[in-house]
């Protein structure tokens, strides 16, 4: 348990184009704000500039609409072209209304719109872009991790995380789609509570706690702060990746 959580944004963070070293950016943040990497840092960054930087940008207007993509558009209100775009980046379609639409993305989440955004990036008139997450969350959280390691000597652990709604309140808050470095759940069934009862099915998603307070220093508009360094977390390492924070269908009673 952390005893003291520090959350410090590497203000004056540069915008990110395409093809940026994001390890370089991050050191070159840490030596402006005067900080260094200490052994147990977590490193957290909003998905849009490691979308960036992968060049992750879809131009709408090299989109080919598919008749199923077409008629899927009719029913939430949306471009036919966005929506295919959402159909490519999807396993399954489980909920539509006007303006939304809730898919299993290909990298297991449920998300509203498969996560693409046309907000916060630069839009060129008569010629709109989206934005799509990484291909893969988890090795880009590596690959920061292992740049930092070999810039610092320290490998800190690593967060990437984005806004998503929640099945059971309104509003979103940042949740970790991809991590590195740590354990995204901390399994506490076994132990005891303070009067010595056994916890049965306690299983703090300490990663998602840690991206939704890093995210509320981000910021979700022109905040420019999209890099949070946490201090104090105490979690454990682990080389498992965000996968174990996502619910088995099975298990899934809102699907």
């Amino acid at each position: 348990m952390a005893g003291r959580l520090e959350l410090i944004p590497l203000l004056g963070f540069p915008a990110v184009a395409p093809g940026d070293d994001l390890v370089d950016q991050i050191v070159c943040a840490l030596q402006s704000n005067e900080l260094s990497l200490e052994v147990g840092d977590v490193v957290v960054l909003a998905q849009k500039i490691v979308s960036k930087a992968e060049n992750r940008y879809v131009r709408l207007a090299e989109v080919s609409v598919t008749p199923e993509a077409e008629a899927l558009a009719k029913r939430a209100d949306k471009d036919a072209r966005q929506v295919q775009v959402i159909l490519d980046e999807s396993r399954e379609v489980l909920r539509v209304r006007s303006g939304v639409i809730i898919v299993e993305h290909r990298n297991g989440y449920v998300h509203a719109n498969a996560g693409i955004d046309k907000s916060n990036i630069v839009q060129v008139s008569g010629d709109p872009r989206l934005l799509l997450l990484p291909v893969d969350p988890d090795a880009s959280a590596r690959a920061l991790r292992d740049g930092l390691a070999a810039r610092t000597g320290l490998a800190p652990q690593v967060i990437i995380n984005d806004s998503m709604g929640r099945a059971w309140r309104n509003g979103t808050l940042g949740l970790a789609i991809g991590t590195a470095g740590l354990q995204p759940l901390n399994n506490q069934v076994g132990e005891t509570d303070m009067f010595g009862n056994v916890l049965e099915v306690t299983e703090p998603a300490v990663a998602d706690e840690l991206a939704a307070a890093a995210s509320l220093v981000m910021g979700q508009a022109a905040e420019a702060c999209p890099v949070v360094l946490a201090r104090g977390a105490g979690l454990a390492v682990s080389d498992e990746g965000s996968a174990s924070l996502l619910r088995d269908p099975s298990q899934d009673l809102f699907r």
